[in-house]
């Protein structure tokens, strides 16, 4: 069947007139060197310190791999990889995303089990919040911070009756492998059930099953309702476990 040149002419016409794709600029650079959770990338000019950087999904996932451009140099931008780096090679492409390195806040994270992203890991779950901050900012002068009035109670006697220990105030805990120091920050975060103070619980290079231990504590005891747990395991990279420790 011939095709007349009027209805081509009308189907043009009405491709063009639905037509209304927004055009978008990203800047896109390339892999030039990558090896022990560090790539190198050339192209990205406009990449500023802490950007979060878009590489490809490994073989099966649409979820691209993430990584924080730390080394601006005049010809490359040098950056660490967050999660599994091992499919990404010479050559590939990546995108910047115009983001500072941050992670989700608010009290849809309370109860929850995150990585250091603030992506949750429990299985309950998106994080459904709107609020972010960077992962790295100026900490408050030390002449607005609220002063330490309010005391918190760890649970246990002899610790409350020798040392004074209050919100806001930082308490190192010292000891040998297997004395209970996880143990003594368990138990003053249970002891908090019911008042209106909020955990969080950061576990960096702890082995997996002994994270999930805590979690599984902390939700017997119903104390997961007022907690956070952040978990950079072993098993995760260096800079996971160094995003957590901020």
């Amino acid at each position: 069947m011939a095709i007349r040149a009027e209805d081509i002419a009308s189907v043009l016409r009405e491709q063009i007139e639905r037509f209304g794709a927004a055009v978008t600029a990203v800047e896109v650079g390339t892999v030039v060197e990558v090896g022990d959770g560090i790539a190198r990338i050339h192209g990205l000019r406009g990449a500023r310190y802490s950007e979060l950087l878009e590489f490809p999904p490994p073989a099966g996932s649409t979820t691209p791999t993430i990584g924080i451009a730390l080394n601006l140099e005049e010809e490359s931008v040098g950056a660490i990889l967050l999660g599994d780096y091992r499919h990404i090679r010479e050559g590939m492409e990546v995108r910047s995303t115009s983001r500072i390195a941050e992670v989700p806040v608010g009290e849809a994270l309370i109860g929850r089990v995150v990585d250091a992203l603030g992506r949750p890991i429990d299985g309950k779950g998106p994080i459904v919040t709107a609020k972010t901050r960077p992962v790295e900012r100026v900490a408050p002068n030390v002449v607005t911070r609220k002063s330490v009035d309010t005391p918190v109670q760890t649970g246990i006697k002899a610790i409350d009756a020798m040392i004074p220990i209050g919100r806001g105030q930082r308490e190192l805990i010292i000891g040998d492998r297997s004395t209970g120091k996880s143990a003594i920050a368990l138990d003053a975060i249970i002891n908090q059930k019911g008042g209106d103070l909020i955990c969080i619980y950061v576990a960096i290079g702890q082995k997996a099953a002994k994270i999930a231990q805590v979690a599984g504590i902390l939700e017997q005891y119903g104390a997961m309702e007022h907690t956070i747990v952040v978990a950079a395991s072993a098993s995760e990279s260096a800079a996971m476990q160094y995003i957590a420790a901020y």
